[in-house]
């Protein structure tokens, strides 16, 4: 597999091309964690672990309460996003004030990639260990994000972000396709090479980490920090005053939050079937490990494709146009998981190959729509509201799939729950002024919105 040409848009300096290439490898770097880690691997080995430590009941017992198996990874993922409502803002607002943000975004994933490359202790019943460590690296991995998002309007002029953008998500699917079949290999080969699944799956997730640590050197190594839109001193404590300041001052940019409102929502539910999608196959379809590990390495390689075609369809349609042909698409997959027959290998191969063909183009078309909506000198604040709906850290839809499984028992009506937040979210992004609501910001609106 190649990776597409860096930079195609128009003639850029040796400089800036070099820092866009920077910017693409964090993508590379990062993805990995939510591919292997957040959508194949951890969600069924950690339901397996929390199923071999359940009491008498069948079920997990947790401060008090009493929770089935198969909600925990669902669970533990909406708590780790609690966590990020408080910690993504005040990231966003130091890293707009204090200026290092290369510091700031190599800190972070460092943290994330040493508690991901630790989940190779999960094992015998450690459910909580698995929670924990889980919830301090996708809490690393939102934070990190933010700070890596504010970049994209320093390193592309309004008309040429959604190529950049979907080039960088393009480079995050090669990036995890690769590891993705290097995993798949491991885990198909485990009894040749003594190791039982579970072994196999630990070490997956232990390489992940080390692949998003290792390769965030090169982004950091790149990327140039620019100069803070105010002083650098006490960032730490003053983040909490922007903090505030921003939380009141958002509310001067009406349009810019019913764009953040349909994107919570939509985006909620891409999350989730990304997230979730493993459990569903495994638990309800009855799919083996091997089945879905080629899926997901299947949607890896046609989203890349996916991508960089979707950006070429924003070129000439727009980029909301396109967004919303996304979502109709990702509606009709939901419908169609609701109808898979047990075992159907091939039905959902087919799924997974249209979910590889809208997934790109929904969230790399999205980044870049609201980089016009942004004031200047806020976008890694601006951002931090984004990215807590973003790439594997929405926690409506897995509460609302937690939920209606724990009520109903069948992960069918689970699955099928989260049609609503596709609806709404084309609803509200639909209705909204985009050309208004970017001259509303302060910036210029691209030739196509």
């Amino acid at each position: 597999m190649t990776v597409p040409d860096v930079d195609a848009v128009q003639p850029v300096d040796r400089a800036l091309r070099r820092e866009r290439f920077g910017w693409y490898s964090y993508d590379w770097a990062m993805s990995v964690f939510n591919t292997s880690v957040t959508t194949v691997f951890l969600g069924p080995y950690l339901t397996t672990v929390a199923e071999d430590a359940v009491g008498a009941d069948g079920r997990l017992p947790f401060l008090g309460l009493s929770i089935p198996p198969g909600s925990w990874f669902s669970y533990v993922l909406s708590f780790s996003v609690v966590l990020q409502v408080l910690v993504l803002p005040l990231t966003g607002a130091v890293a707009d004030r204090s200026g290092r943000k290369r510091r700031l975004l190599g800190g972070l994933a460092a943290v994330g990639a040493l508690a991901a490359t630790c989940l190779f202790f999960v094992a015998d019943g450690r459910y909580l260990l698995g929670a924990a460590l889980f919830v301090v690296a996708n809490v690393a991995f939102g934070a990190a994000t933010v700070v890596y998002y504010s970049w994209l309007p320093d390193l592309a002029g309004p008309d040429e972000r959604d190529a950049v953008s979907s080039r960088g998500w393009a480079f995050g699917y090669v990036g995890g396709a690769l590891l993705l079949a290097v995993h798949l290999g491991l885990f198909l080969g485990a009894d040749s090479l003594g190791l039982t699944e579970g072994e196999a799956v630990r070490i997956c997730l232990a390489t992940a980490g080390l692949w998003w640590g290792l390769f965030t050197l090169v982004t950091v190594s790149l990327l140039r920090d620019r100069p803070p839109v105010a002083a650098a001193h006490g960032a730490a404590t003053n983040g909490f005053r922007q903090l505030a300041a921003t939380l009141k001052g958002m509310r001067a940019f009406p349009l810019t939050l019913w764009f953040l409102g349909a994107y919570l929502l939509f985006n909620d539910g891409v999350q989730t079937v990304i997230s979730l999608s493993a459990t569903y196959a495994s638990e309800e379809l009855g799919l083996s490990q091997s089945v879905l590990t080629g899926a997901i390495l299947m949607v890896q390689v046609v989203a890349v494709f996916g991508a960089l075609g979707l950006g070429r369809v924003a070129a000439r349609y727009g980029a909301k146009r396109t967004v919303l042909g996304c979502l109709v698409a990702w509606t009709a997959v939901l419908v169609a998981a609701y109808t898979l027959q047990e075992g159907a290998v091939a039905q959902f191969y087919a799924l997974a190959a249209v979910i590889g063909l809208v997934q790109g183009g929904t969230q790399a078309l999205s980044r870049s729509l609201f980089s016009h909506l942004i004031p200047a000198g806020r976008e890694a604040e601006y951002y931090s509201f984004y990215e807590i709906s973003d790439r594997g850290t929405s926690w409506l839809g897995p509460l609302a799939f937690g939920l209606t499984y724990q009520l109903t028992g069948s992960y069918r009506y689970a699955i099928i729950s989260l049609v609503v937040f596709f609806v709404a979210g084309f609803l509200l992004l639909l209705r909204l002024p985009m050309r208004r609501a970017v001259l509303a910001a302060g910036n210029t609106p691209p030739e196509r919105l």
